[in-house]
């Protein structure tokens, strides 16, 4: 990349056989122009500390320095030193080279063949066949130091190329690793590729399989490992904060209701279904959908039935399959004039918002199950609501009709527990979608865990038996507002 830059300028140099080089390096380190950072290697670069010069420049130093070598092994995978600064490379010998930073592991084996990668002058990659194959022989040493990823580590690569691209590529990979075994002496290796596919696609016993993500693979219950870290994120995050008990204020069946009521209307205008206040207050009195909106008045209705059901809000789940059971119903119910969504059935094809891509519906069932784990751990009920929540609303399990259903399930958590509920406002939107979308693509919680604090603090004084006086409280917060520049006012209640 350099190599048209005057030596002095170049951060990396290399010692040459042609004198008219070699006597123009030696003029530049005596005027104090280069250093020698290593045997061979110089730099321009003199205020830096070298073993990050080094490290830098690694694969530039390679190409130069071992024209012909081979990143292999485990190197072949990370691109990176490891841990304990080691880089694995395959050439004619074995030696142990120590650059400043880095150790360079040479093995003797096979020259890089047709398939391989060339990058970087005439320093070569392992192909992911073969890469696979090396990182499957027996190695002396364990971790970092070690010239093999470990077995979880290959069985969720392997696992990745299944999820991501299906199983006509692992098929396909199999296929080149079998031709690649006899031409590198690997049979062995192969046949450890082999079972560990097989059990991959369930054609074989899964107990060979050691990583979590793997075995779920093969027991037909795949799941996203970047959601999952996403929500173990999420539920240190919460596990570690104190918040306060806000009790429910709406005791009374009418009350609740009234509080029911707004949680609907409020709940599908945030998703687009917008009725006039009084034209929703119609459809819950009459039940009965408005003749010019059929579908759009069942959405709200049987978002209503279900919220303003106190016996089926305190239903939360116990088990993982409960979870599904619970999700799949409410949803049927909410959607069930939309027989094109399919109610209480889980997605069949991907669902974006935006730029957004939720977690694929293969892999929908594995996640909700292993997200569960998490919510089980949980102990305060905003926490608890707040964690099944998210977790809905960012795997996105049905076609439609994903954030009410995770919005009933965060209330569910706290009528269970004798809380108040959460409303989402319309002034509010933008800070929710807002907080949701920061955590999603900055994975930061901190926005939505504040988010809906505070939604449950303004939510906390929403009560009235008289439906027209907590409508008259609403207003006086600006919760109905659409304009942007508004902001939810909390006006804090004595009574």
């Amino acid at each position: 990349m350099e190599n048209n830059l005057p030596l002095h300028l170049q951060e990396v140099i290399f010692s040459s056989k042609n004198p008219a080089i070699s006597k123009q390096i030696g003029k530049l380190q005596k005027v104090g122009a280069i250093r020698k950072i290593a045997p061979r290697i110089y730099s321009s670069n003199l205020e830096e500390p070298i073993e990050g010069i080094i490290r830098r420049n690694i694969f530039q130093i390679l190409g130069n320095l071992y024209p012909g070598a081979l990143l292999s092994h485990r190197s072949a995978f990370e691109f990176q030193p490891t841990k304990s600064g080691m880089l694995f490379l395959t050439t004619s010998y074995t030696k142990k080279v120590s650059l400043p930073g880095i150790t360079l592991q040479f093995l003797q084996g096979h020259p890089p063949i047709e398939g391989d990668n060339k990058f970087s002058g005439e320093l070569y990659a392992s192909q992911k066949a073969r890469a696979f194959l090396e990182n499957l022989q027996a190695s002396k040493k364990i971790g970092s130091d070690s010239k093999s990823l470990s077995l979880p580590e290959i069985e969720e690569r392997l696992e990745q190329i299944i999820r991501v691209n299906g199983e006509d590529e692992i098929n396909k990979l199999r296929d080149q690793a079998r031709a690649l075994a006899k031409e590198l002496e690997m049979p062995k290796e192969f046949e450890r590729l082999n079972r560990l596919i097989s059990a991959l696609l369930t054609t074989k016993t899964s107990k060979i399989l050691s990583s979590p993500l793997a075995k779920a693979r093969a027991f037909g219950k795949p799941y996203d490992p970047a959601r999952l870290e996403l929500f173990e994120m999420l539920f240190r995050e919460l596990k570690n904060t104190e918040f306060p008990y806000r009790a429910e204020k709406n005791t009374t069946p009418t009350s609740f209701r009234n509080f029911a009521f707004f949680e609907s209307y409020f709940s599908n205008y945030i998703e687009g279904t917008v009725f006039e206040i009084d034209e929703a207050k119609k459809i819950i009195q009459t039940n009965k959908p408005l003749p010019s909106r059929n579908d759009d008045s069942h959405d709200v209705l049987g978002t209503y039935q279900i919220v303003s059901n106190k016996k089926e809000m305190q239903i939360t789940p116990s088990t993982p399959e409960e979870f599904l059971k619970i999700i799949s119903f409410r949803h049927s119910v909410l959607m069930r004039a939309r027989l094109d969504k399919k109610p209480g059935l889980f997605k069949d094809k991907n669902n974006f918002a935006g730029s957004t891509a939720f977690v694929d519906f293969n892999l929908v069932r594995g996640t909700l199950e292993q997200s569960f784990g998490f919510y089980s751990a949980l102990d305060h009920p905003f926490a608890k609501a707040a964690y099944i929540m998210f977790v809905i609303s960012e795997v996105h399990p049905f076609s439609d009709g994903n954030g009410r259903i995770a919005r009933v399930m965060m209330n569910a958590e706290l009528v269970k527990a004798e809380q108040s509920k959460i409303i989402i406002p319309t002034v509010y939107r933008e800070d929710y979608m807002g907080a949701l979308k920061k955590f999603t693509k900055q994975r930061k919680c901190d926005t939505y865990i504040k988010m809906l604090q505070r939604a449950h603090q303004f939510s906390a004084n929403v009560y009235d038996d008289k439906m027209d006086d907590m409508q008259e409280y609403l207003n006086s917060c600006k919760a109905f507002m659409e304009d942007s520049d508004v902001i939810l006012k909390i006006v804090q209640r004595s009574n």
